[in-house]
């Protein structure tokens, strides 16, 4: 590494250090390790909020890269998922294609819905959502008047909040724009999973409830046809620095990094054009990961997120 890097790195630690140093007792941050590489701003994991600052509102930028279009039906939808990471679950994003309203049907996939990636899960235990209207600068959920007002079993307080940001990011990706979320109850208490939803949902920032990498292509069980593989996501990586590699078994086939359009303070889009024709036909695994600058001295280890797709 670079001296100025060492530098910057040991900077940026000592001010992560400083941070959790000042956290109070109950403050979730402290349960968890900070991931080697995690950027400045970001402190280790915190439990989602309801109501950031609006100065703290993540853009919608990460929203605009879209999968690249086929001639499946339907319509291309980003729905928000929970998978693990070294600072506990966070959000991932993959695309769904539906038929129907895209909000309503984008919920629904929230709700109990199945993602394609097997590593990831949805926190929401199948609420029953009735219809999602975009109106007066909102986005109105409406659900059941009964029901789930108590957390369910197994469910604890950080994973309800995470599974309102659930839903909120999905829809607001979905409607491409940062417009809070308001869920509506009728003939019952405004209250969902033991959280009061009396005021709108606002997404809380992406840096402290989504995974610091993500990959949108290729899709998981995507088969890939030429000689390239166009590899593709956002990422928050120390230096902007995204590395990959491409797996057959535990065999690591090739490797290599792509470079994000910037870093620290949000998740920032990335690609990479990988010549994969040395490769034989059959199943392989794509990995993207944030740099680790410490390697593996500092830290719980690098955010990831894995793809499964098939070379033609």
């Amino acid at each position: 590494m670079r001296p100025s890097s060492l530098a910057l790195y040991a900077a940026l630690a000592l001010g992560l250090a400083s941070g959790l140093s000042a956290c109070s007792e109950d403050d979730p941050a402290r349960d968890d390790q900070t991931p080697a590489g995690a950027t400045a701003t970001e402190s280790s994991t915190q439990e989602p909020t309801e109501q950031p600052s609006e100065s703290e509102a993540a853009s919608p930028d990460e929203e605009t890269e879209q999968p690249s279009e086929s001639e499946a039906s339907g319509t291309a939808v980003p729905v928000y998922y929970v998978g693990d990471t070294p600072q506990g679950p966070r959000l991932f994003r993959e695309f769904q294609r539906v038929a129907g309203d895209p909000l309503l049907e984008a919920a629904k996939l929230v709700d109990g819905g199945a993602p394609l990636d097997p590593d990831y899960r949805t926190e929401w235990p199948g609420v029953g959502i009735e219809s999602v209207q975009a109106t007066d600068g909102v986005l109105l959920v409406t659900i059941p008047g009964d029901g789930f007002t108590d957390r369910p079993d197994g469910m604890s307080r950080r994973s309800a909040r995470l599974a309102l940001q659930q839903l909120a990011y999905t829809l607001q990706g979905v409607q491409q724009e940062r417009v809070p979320v308001q869920i509506q109850r009728t003939g019952a208490d405004p209250v969902l999973f033991g959280i009061s939803t009396e005021a709108p949902i606002t997404n809380a920032p992406a840096l402290k409830v989504s995974s610091l990498v993500n990959v949108t292509s290729p899709a998981q069980g995507e088969t890939v046809e030429g000689d390239s593989l166009e590899a593709s996501g956002v990422a928050s990586s120390f230096e902007a620095t995204v590395p990959w590699e491409i797996r057959r078994g535990d065999e690591v086939v090739l490797d290599g990094f792509a470079t994000a359009e910037g870093w620290m303070d949000k998740l920032y889009p990335w690609q990479a054009s990988i010549d994969v024709s040395g490769l034989e036909p059959g199943d392989y695994t794509f990995v993207a990961r944030t740099d680790d600058p410490s390697g593996g001295a500092e830290g719980a280890g690098p955010h990831e997120d894995t793809k499964d797709f098939t070379l033609r």
